[in-house]
């Protein structure tokens, strides 16, 4: 079920919330197995054939990680990491790599049907930063419980944001509703759900309107104007972030409803001045898992120039990968893994960079970055560029008023993070709250309801 939608927000919400503070109050022994049936019950809600996959990856991760405490074997966990791997590669990456070997003439490519199971890419990572840690003698030992709870957690399971097990477990021992906070952090949970909620249905939506059609027509093979590739582009650009921000701030609030702090993932990206300043602000807990885990593992900027160079270029190109089985997902990691290292070399130049203009090319390439991420293939992508230098004529009709307040919340205004934590409680606040509330469950029982972008992730 989505986040987004009447049977979450008026059913599976409340019923889990007086669940889990009726187990907090009267039976606190049973508040994390009855969020971990909460978790798996919203996972089985969008396929139940997929429950006994997380129920197996779970209970094999932590039947390792039980062995590797008796036997201190460092192989278990590399056999363990391999073989997360390897599921999450026959799912999302089989026929992608079939593809590639029939390009080979000659050689056998053959195909497999199989759905891809939501959040798979989220839940395999989990598990590698536990088990890495694990074995580099970081992370102590958990019970099932709270190790099924860590994977599955219903807010974060599907689309993140990637959390460390040294950020969460503490947590799942506290008496949430017994901290004097208790009623500031229920009100600051549902002010994030509530922002989450307007930035995907009444800003992030209504974009899709906008770029669906444009790079549905480039997909078609027709050619794109001057006006509907600067739309489309625009649009997707700040569609993703505030479809993504906010799923984000949606899980945030939501994790805080059940007593449990997750960290935040979005830090106004278009806000950046350079490539690395995006990445830093750009899904913040990807970035950190792909530099301590995969930039730092293959030599960082700890063994020359050369090895730093080679090590930043292949973390984005897997990066890219890991967003999608598809050349073009590639090809838009490269892009960012280039540009990162066209900025490695201009720091060591000692060259200045203005912030205006460094924001402004910071901008521009990360938006043109996203055609390759939003098109179906290169042709589709050609059309989109070919269009945006006026190769496909000038157009008319660029559609702007979606767009505008776009651009002014994802680059002026405030964060849904930051506007949550400045805001005092008071009783104007929650009665424009519940209006605004109001006024979102209209507009989802009005239009189609959109899944998030991350999903197919």
């Amino acid at each position: 079920m989505l986040f987004n939608s009447f049977v979450f927000l008026l059913a599976f919400l409340p019923l889990s919330l007086a669940l889990h503070g009726g187990a907090e109050r009267y039976a606190p022994a049973w508040r994390l197995p009855v969020l971990v049936v909460l978790s798996f019950a919203f996972y089985g809600w969008w396929d139940w054939r997929f429950l006994p996959l997380l129920a197996l990856s779970i209970g094999l991760n932590w039947l390792i990680a039980e062995a590797f405490h008796k036997t201190k074997a460092g192989a278990l966990i590399s056999l363990a990491i391999i073989a997360n791997l390897a599921v999450l590669a026959l799912f999302k990456y089989f026929n992608f790599f079939a593809d590639l070997a029939g390009m080979i003439p000659g050689l056998p490519a053959p195909k497999l049907e199989l759905a891809l199971p939501l959040g798979i890419s989220f839940f395999t990572f989990h598990h590698i930063m536990y088990l890495t840690d694990l074995r580099r003698g970081q992370a102590p030992r958990f019970d099932l419980v709270r190790y099924a709870l860590y994977i599955a957690f219903f807010p974060q399971v599907l689309a993140g944001p990637l959390v460390r097990w040294r950020e969460i477990m503490h947590q799942f021992d506290e008496r949430p509703y017994q901290r004097p906070d208790a009623a500031e952090r229920f009100g600051r949970g549902l002010m994030l759900l509530t922002f989450g909620l307007a930035k995907k249905v009444l800003i992030g939506d209504p974009l899709a309107e906008y770029a669906n059609p444009v790079f549905a027509a480039a997909a078609s093979g027709k050619a794109i104007s001057l006006v509907e590739a600067w739309q489309g582009t625009l649009a997707f650009t700040f569609q993703i972030y505030f479809d993504f921000s906010g799923y984000t701030d949606m899980a945030l609030g939501l994790a805080l409803l059940f007593g449990i702090v997750l960290p935040q993932n979005f830090e106004a990206p278009y806000r950046s001045l350079s490539i690395q300043d995006f990445w830093r602000r750009w899904h913040m807990t990807l970035s950190r898992f792909l530099r301590d885990y995969l930039y730092i593992a293959l030599g960082g900027s700890r063994h020359g120039l050369p090895r730093q160079v080679w090590a930043l270029f292949a973390t984005m190109a897997l990066g890219g990968l890991w967003h999608g089985a598809g050349l073009t997902f590639v090809a838009w990691g490269v892009a960012h893994g280039l540009a990162l290292i066209v900025a490695l070399f201009w720091r060591r130049a000692g060259w200045p960079m203005p912030a205006p203009l460094g924001w402004l090319l910071t901008f521009v390439f990360v938006a043109l970055c996203w055609v390759l991420f939003r098109a179906t293939s290169f042709e589709a992508a050609l059309a989109i560029y070919k269009g945006l230098i006026g190769l496909g004529g000038i157009g008319t009709g660029f559609k702007w008023r979606a767009l505008v307040p776009a651009a002014a919340f994802a680059i002026i205004g405030p964060t849904a993070w930051a506007l949550v934590h400045r805001l005092p409680p008071a009783r104007w606040l929650a009665v424009l709250l519940g209006l605004l509330l109001v006024i979102i469950l209209l507009k989802i029982g009005e239009d189609a309801n959109y899944e998030f972008i991350y999903f197919q992730f």
